[in-house]
């Protein structure tokens, strides 16, 4: 019975744990868009100095 307990615990400790990981997982994923978005306007206004 103390097993299934335990069970139950580390289950729910895997589920925080994965919610978690999910929204670091997000918000990286917004960063690396961002950065490229922020790019393209840089080199944007490069090529456009160049004419």
């Amino acid at each position: 019975m103390a097993k299934k307990e335990k069970e139950k615990k580390l289950n729910a400790k895997q589920r925080a744990y994965e919610k978690k990981q999910e929204e670091n997982g997000k918000k990286v994923v917004a960063w690396i868009i961002g950065a490229f978005i922020i790019l393209a306007v840089f080199y944007l206004i490069f090529i456009a100095s160049n004419f």
